[in-house]
Parts: C-alpha cells; structure tokens; sequence
C-alpha cells in the first residue's frame, strides 16, 4: 500500500501519448467494424438475388417501353447555328443587292426618260422657229423692202430668244462688271481711261448659264487701268 502511494504521477507528455493510444485503439475497432457489417450486407444481398430472380428483374412490357422511348435529342452545335446564321445573312444580303440594282436601273431609266421628255418639248418649240426659217427665205416671199426682211428676222430672233429664256437659259452680259474668272474667260488687257483696272471693258462673246450652272463662260477684254 505504500508502495502505490509513493508511485510517481505521469507526466504531460505521457498522459497526451495514452489519449492518443486509446484514439487509435478506438478509430481501428470502427473501421473494422464497418468493413465486417459491408462485407455481411454484401453477402445477403448476392442471396436474395439469387432467390428471388422474378421480383428483381424488370418485364418485357418494361423494356419494350423502354427502347420505345425517343433519344434524347442531342445538345446544338454552336458552330453549326453560327453557320446557319452567316448563310441567312449572306442570303439577305444577296437579295438587298440584287434589289438596289434593279432600283437603280429603273431609276436611270426614268432620268432619262425625264430628258427625253424635256428635249423632245423643246425642240419643238425649236422646230417652229425652223419653219419660220425656212418660210422667210422661201422664193415666194422674199420681198425686195429690206426693211420688211429684217424685221421679219427680229420677229423670229425673238421667238427663238424666248423659247430659250422659257427653257431657263440666260445670258452672260458681264459688260463694266469685275472680272470674275469663274463666269468670264479674258482674252486680253488694254487700258481704259473710264473703266476700272480689274473691271471688263468689251464683251467678244456673251456667256451663257442655265439656272446657277454655267454653261458657257463670257470672252472678254479687261482693263488694265489708266
């Protein structure tokens, strides 16, 4: 008895090596445990399949519905909806083309029936002023009064002015204006003791514009000052 009593207590270090011990101890029964109880279930379910094969196996009416059963439909390729997707594109772009073409040649077409049009009014309007031509140079009406002659030549300028004017023709009369190189072509220079230097003095060709397009421009002389 005092034996036991004089016994010395365990230190920290071998009271923390037995937990560990008995933890280990305890850990291996349980894993042993468990592999004896799957190894047990394992046999008794190999059993009862052997026994009962009718109630585990499935019917043909089962596996018939079974294979009848539609596949699942497989997952989309996302390259091939891109593919489809550029053709739709391509196709609609196709037709955009081919319908622009058509709208620009039935465009041209009407432009040019348009000048057709328009030419075909004046010209005859420019016909009569023809006819009128040729009545005053005919044989049967020459008369021998000059006068007369001549202004039957005024009457006919005239017409063939105001025809052009209605066509929005106008002239170019740049005379004592500054020299404008966009409307007037200069010949030449001279002095000029009342016309400014810069500033046309003679007009040798009028200019003609229609509308704000020049058609041509003015042939002229500009002054070179005094």
């Amino acid at each position: 008895m005092a034996e036991d009593l004089n016994q010395q207590e365990p230190t920290a270090e071998e009271k923390a090596k037995f937990e560990q011990d008995v933890l280990k101890a305890a850990e291996d029964a349980m894993k042993m445990e468990a592999e004896a109880n799957k190894a047990g279930a394992s046999d008794q379910g190999a059993g009862d399949a052997q026994e009962q094969p009718a109630e585990n196996a499935d019917s043909p009416a089962e596996n018939n519905a079974a294979a009848e059963q539609p596949a699942e439909p497989a997952a989309e390729d996302p390259t091939a909806a891109l593919k489809a997707a550029l053709a739709d594109a391509n196709d609609r772009n196709l037709r955009l083309m081919a319908e622009f073409d058509n709208y620009r040649r039935r465009t041209a077409k009407e432009q040019l029936e348009l000048i057709e049009t328009a030419n075909g009014k004046l010209l005859e309007k420019l016909s009569e002023v023809q006819d009128n031509f040729e009545r005053a140079f005919a044989s049967e009406n020459k008369a021998q009064d000059l006068e007369a002659f001549e202004k039957g030549m005024q009457m006919i300028y005239n017409q063939f002015a105001k025809i052009l004017t209605d066509a929005g023709l106008e002239q170019i009369d740049p005379t004592g204006a500054e020299f404008d190189p966009n409307m007037h072509e200069a010949l030449m220079q001279q002095p000029s003791e009342t016309v400014p230097e810069g500033h046309v003095v003679t007009v040798f060709q009028k200019g003609y514009k229609l509308k704000n397009k020049i058609l041509k421009t003015a042939k002229v002389i500009v002054s070179s000052g005094k």
